[in-house]
Formats: C-alpha cells, sequence, structure tokens
C-alpha cells in the first residue's frame, strides 16, 4: 500500500466512525427528550428531540 491509500483509507474509517457517533448522540438525545444545541454561523441554536 502507498502512503495515499493508507490516507485515503485511515480517511473513511475516521468519516464511518463520526457517522456512528452522530447517529448514537440523535439517538440518545431522543431518549432522553433533551435538545441538541448546535452553533449555525454565530447562533447558537437549541433543536428540540422531535425534530430531529
Amino acid at each position: 500500500m502507498t502512503i495515499k491509500e493508507i490516507e485515503i483509507e485511515e480517511k473513511e474509517k475516521i468519516l464511518k466512525g463520526l457517522e456512528l457517533t452522530y447517529k448514537k448522540l440523535i439517538e440518545f438525545k431522543k431518549q432522553k427528550n433533551s435538545p441538541l444545541v448546535v452553533m449555525r454561523g454565530n447562533k447558537i441554536v437549541h433543536i428540540k428531540a422531535e425534530n430531529l
């Protein structure tokens, strides 16, 4: 494997891990009926669990 192939493989693993973490976060927020707090632009936004 070349260095480029290794980098691509690592990038794919990281992205899959981030996707899994996001899914688990959404599931947790729905279970606890807790808002998801995100930043959009320069504003902090609270998203209700039922809208996720």
